[in-house]
């Protein structure tokens, strides 16, 4: 098979804006710091791209400037303990980080002052706003006209014209790689430079930033050499941005407000603007070196991991999913870094910033099969950072190994909740991970390297089931991936999809002690192989064993048992195709997420049905739209859903180059003509 012209192939989906969507702004980044723009590459107009607040706060903006050490804590939570709640359980008595009153996805009540602090700490923290200045603060998006931008894919970089006022001007924008810091070239006339403002941390649940409390921090500029930088201080969290520039004056008009005004206007004004947390200091760099650095980043990145090409296809629908599919390994490459992807990743917050570990597999459990290892390896670690916490948290509830949180910040804390403490379908991922990085690269190296993470994620799974009736079951109590549940906590027990996965995941770590030539605990066996059965209903696969078991919106979460899971014993093709079929007919396909489209096609592609898994993957509904920028949108107060994006990537990949046990890869049906390179089989 020819290779693929990488090059076109991308280039043919960069992506060109000629006005003001409110819903898709264009966004640079590097994995760990990440920036977002209008048409004027700059963050000029934060006001036109809205985010609606969920809990009645302020609404924020996806003009964000986020990286993944920025975070800040409000003063106040010094010594809060997790509300711990005790819950019956197999196993006795076993506390949980559950969360008094009333909570939903938009309304709030009942919470202690200390719980709120406790959810709401730490936040991810808006860095700065970095706007074009044209000596006119009159101007507004409504004077922006003429507007010609584009993202350059296989350059990382955008470049916008416009006009202000009927002023021309033009910009360039990129971020370097390895450095956390962002070039901007700026061509026009008359009075022209850059306008910085610095927020206070917000506790809001979508926005990032607080202009109203000026007090609570300090922003001060010193001149050095090349240029300025700027000391930030919130409470107990400290970053400088040191600006290189010539040809320009910094001037102060606020408290945290300052304009870089260009005096040379023979000249594009020139400016770097890097982000630096407490203690790191950095060599000066130029805009040039920053635009040197991104294309040849690009570049390279573009020639190298997987790629599919659907161009030749006879499918109306082949170059929007060709589109879907390089846009999306773009997104997710800048929203990939040392932690766990936030579900709105370095754009805006979501959850106040925090990150859901039951998405980390959705974020990026394609990278491994596309030959994108690297960036699967700087979230991973994290795991390791976190381990004694995951510990304390199995002990809390009379069982040995690691158990894994939902959501949480850096430091790996739980959020207290009425749900996310009770999920379980997050703890077998970092063994499924794990096996994903073992499949590029199996050695004793990458063994011994995720052996602690894998056995201790084994050790609670195998403890938490518990034997009755001739099997081994899960919970009470317990929240199942279909969230739909959740009242049901104290009760619920037996989801068919974590049965499935639980069973599988432990077959995984078995294998992975014997790979070692270490001994396999007779529990984990025992376990991997007696997981109770399924639950079922007139001949299909429902949520859960106990009542109500069947709840017809949200996730379809029953369909991950072969998909997301590959084969095993205990899922039957034929009941989950009758599954597929059922739930395909008749759910609330509106309430449902993102990930749930491609969670259908790759349920599809393991049963042998391209054709359908194509339909799934494309299904015309809103929580499946994808925008001009290539974001997965879910509503107005999560515009854009990452897990959307990894998930279309682990689907479009698995029908390309198939799974182990099928006798040829699945393709995606009649009028298709697919190329594929460097894509590994799934498992």
């Amino acid at each position: 098979m020819p290779q693929i012209d990488r090059a076109r192939l991308v280039a043919r989906h960069d992506v060109h804006v000629d006005s003001i969507d409110p819903s898709s702004p264009l966004s640079v980044g590097n994995g760990g710091f990440g920036f977002t723009v209008d048409p004027t590459g700059l963050q000029t107009f934060p006001g036109a791209y809205p985010v609606a607040a969920r809990y009645g706060e302020q609404p924020g903006t996806m003009l964000g400037t986020m990286s993944t050490w920025g975070w800040h804590s409000t003063p106040g939570g010094d010594g809060l303990a997790l509300p711990l709640h005790a819950y019956d359980s197999p196993h006795g008595p076993a506390l949980y980080a559950d969360l008094g009153g009333a909570l939903s996805a938009d309304s709030a009540s009942g919470q202690s002052v200390d719980e709120e602090w406790l959810r709401n700490n730490p936040h991810r923290l808006d860095l700065g706003r970095i706007g074009l200045w044209t000596g006119d603060s009159a101007a507004t998006a409504l004077d922006l006209t003429h507007i010609d931008q584009r993202l350059s894919l296989t350059g990382g970089r955008i470049s916008s014209s416009f006009r202000i006022a009927g002023r021309p001007f033009r910009t360039e924008t990129a971020v370097h790689p390895d450095r956390d810091a962002v070039a901007v070239r700026i061509h026009g006339t008359g009075e022209l430079g850059l306008r910085l403002a610095f927020p206070y941390g917000s506790e809001a649940w979508g926005n990032a930033a607080d202009w109203m409390r000026e007090d609570a921090h300090t922003s001060r500029a010193t001149r050095i050499q090349d240029g300025w930088r700027i000391e930030r201080i919130l409470d107990r969290t400290r970053y400088a941005v040191q600006l290189t520039v010539s040809g320009a004056e910094l001037e102060s008009v606020g408290p945290h407000a300052f304009v870089l005004r260009a005096t040379d206007g023979g000249r594009p004004l020139e400016v770097v603007l890097e982000f630096l947390p407490h203690g790191r200091d950095g060599a000066m760099l130029d805009a040039h070196a920053v635009f040197a650095a991104s294309d040849a980043h690009w570049a390279r990145f573009w020639e190298s991991g997987g790629a599919i090409e659907l161009a030749d296809s006879e499918d109306s629908r082949a170059q929007e999913l060709e589109r879907r599919i390089v846009l999306s390994q773009y997104l997710s490459a800048i929203n990939t870094g040392s932690q766990p992807p936030a579900e709105t990743g370095l754009m805006l917050n979501s959850w106040r910033g925090k990150f859901h570990l039951e998405m980390h597999w959705w974020h990026q459990a394609w990278q491994a099969p596309w030959g994108r290892t690297e960036l699967l390896l700087r979230s991973m670690p994290w795991y390791e950072t976190v381990i004694d916490l995951a510990r304390a948290t199995a002990r809390s509830q009379g069982l040995p190994g690691a158990r894994w949180p939902k959501q949480v910040g850096p430091d790996g804390r739980e959020a207290p909740s009425p749900i996310g403490p009770f999920l379980v379908w997050q703890q077998p991922h970092p063994i499924h991970l794990s096996e994903l990085l073992y499949r590029a690269d199996p050695s004793r190296e990458t063994l011994e390297r995720w052996a602690t993470v894998v056995f201790e994620t084994a050790e609670f799974m195998a403890a938490f089931a518990a034997a009755d009736d001739g099997a081994f079951h899960l919970g009470p109590p317990l929240v199942p991936a279909q969230e739909s549940y959740a009242d049901t906590r104290a009760t619920a027990k037996d989801p068919a999809f974590e049965l499935a996965y639980w069973a599988w995941a432990l077959g995984v770590a078995c294998r992975w002690r014997e790979r070692l030539g270490l001994t396999v605990p007779s529990r984990w066996r025992a376990v991997a192989a007696g997981m109770a059965p399924l639950p079922q209903r007139d001949g299909r696969y429902v949520a859960l064993a106990t009542p109500p078991s069947l709840v017809r919106d949200d996730h379809p979460s029953m369909l991950a048992a072969l998909g997301v899971v590959p084969g095993t014993p205990l899922v039957h093709p034929e009941t989950m195709r009758a599954t597929l079929d059922d739930v395909l007919a008749d759910w609330d396909w509106d309430s449902t997420w993102g990930w749930d489209f491609p969670m259908a096609a790759m349920t599809a592609t393991r049963l042998g049905a391209p054709e359908l898994a194509v339909d799934c993957l494309l299904m015309d509904r809103p929580k499946n739209t994808y925008l001009v920028n290539g974001h997965n949108r879910q509503n107005e107060s999560l515009p854009i859903y990452l897990p959307g994006n990894g998930g279309l990537l682990l689907a479009a990949g698995m029908m390309a180059a198939g799974f182990d046990g099928a006798a040829d890869a699945p393709g995606f049906g009649a009028g298709w003509r697919v190329r594929h390179e460097g894509i590994a089989p799934l498992p």
